[in-house]
């Protein structure tokens, strides 16, 4: 019985038991990589490809695609940069950029997709090429920096240690206070199985709140957008797991027709998924865009590939249906952990794109292998 759990537990955290023995070998390999600041650089950098995956999980998880969203990184990184040298403040170029870029071309694609049912394939492939061209001819081809100082902070600023360490405990209490609440109805409800899962959970959780202290409670403390990354993931863990757009969302990947006829609106419903995408991957522009003080046409370049491979890396299915935000979390870990280690161990970034090309086609075998079982 217990080496039926043990293999059931294997199995289900795969991708994190993956990534911690690719943390632990290169760790070994190279003690740099274990260092607090480096943690810290991998975490921001997992960011910007981490909050693209958020969208695109949504986006697969309804049987649908977006290869756009690196296109919209770059154009929003031009646009916001833009908006700030005609004398626009900072504080009002970030959303009107959301909103102009992020809205606009999530409506767009969301329009022919939902109305008209085009393959998503096909207009975001489309999409992909006019917002490249779009952030071309809005710079002219070369970089555009940034006129308000403020913005830096955005992508580049830090949570001093102290607050970060309160804020490391307040979400510690409340985990804590969800799980015991949860160990108490599955208690009363005989759900053992489910007791050793919440137990394992809380195990993981606690080993992930003890590396976040060791990584983020001292030095500079919590980068911005690690926190922005967060929140984003957090509230979208809730709106899938315990809304009802959540379950339309479930529903409408694992059979379309039958949610139509079950009375979900499939074109509401793919409007807004699209529109998600898009808005998310014009805040991944703004962030890198404020982290790097400047802004190039060409930024985002192979993002949807790497948003594509976290979410298929983290368990999400390409058929639709089945998958979950937490997957998508340590797919992004495990390929920000990845060129990392490739780079401090200096590996040529042509190797690198083998390796991760080799990453997501064992990935898609391994869905493939779960779905004839």
């Amino acid at each position: 019985m217990r080496q039926n759990q043990a293999l059931q537990f294997i199995k289900t955290n795969a991708t994190l038991i993956a990534l911690v023995v690719l943390s632990v070998a290169l760790a070994l390999a190279d003690p740099t990589f274990s260092t607090a600041r480096n943690l810290s650089n991998v975490a921001r950098q997992v960011t910007i490809v981490g909050i693209v995956g958020v969208g695109m999980t949504m986006v697969i998880l309804i049987a649908g695609i977006d290869l756009s969203v690196g296109s919209v990184v770059g154009v929003a990184a031009v646009v916001v940069t833009l908006l700030m040298q005609a004398g626009i403040a900072a504080w009002i170029a970030v959303p009107l950029t959301l909103v102009v870029v992020g809205g606009v071309i999530g409506m767009w694609n969301g329009f022919w997709i939902a109305r008209y049912r085009i393959p998503p394939f096909i207009i975001t492939l489309g999409m992909l090429t006019i917002a490249r061209g779009v952030a071309l001819t809005l710079s002219g081809g070369s970089s555009v920096a940034v006129a308000d100082p403020r913005f830096a902070s955005l992508g580049g600023g830090y949570i001093p240690p102290v607050p970060t360490l309160v804020i490391l405990a307040v979400s510690a209490a409340l985990y804590g206070t969800m799980l015991i609440r949860g160990l108490g109805e599955r208690w009363k409800s005989g759900g053992r199985g489910k007791l050793d899962r919440l137990a394992a959970g809380a195990i993981i959780a606690a080993v992930g709140f003890a590396l976040a202290v060791y990584v983020f409670g001292r030095g500079d403390g919590l980068p911005v957008p690690v926190a922005i990354f967060v929140i984003i993931a957090a509230a979208a863990i809730f709106v899938l797991g315990h809304t009802r757009f959540g379950r339309r969302l479930y529903a409408l990947g694992g059979n379309e027709e039958a949610a139509r006829l079950s009375g979900i609106n499939v074109t509401r419903t793919k409007m807004i998924v699209y529109v998600t995408v898009s808005l998310l991957a014009a805040l991944s522009g703004i962030l890198l865009a404020s982290r790097l003080n400047g802004a190039s046409p060409n930024l985002g370049t192979m993002f949807e590939l790497d948003a594509i491979a976290a979410v298929v890396i983290g368990g999400t299915s390409l058929a639709g249906g089945s998958g979950t935000i937490g997957g998508t979390i340590i797919g992004a870990l495990i390929i920000g952990v990845l060129n990392n280690g490739m780079s401090l161990l200096g590996v040529s970034s042509f190797y690198q794109l083998i390796i991760k090309g080799l990453i997501i086609s064992l990935a898609v075998w391994f869905d493939v292998l779960q779905k004839r079982k």
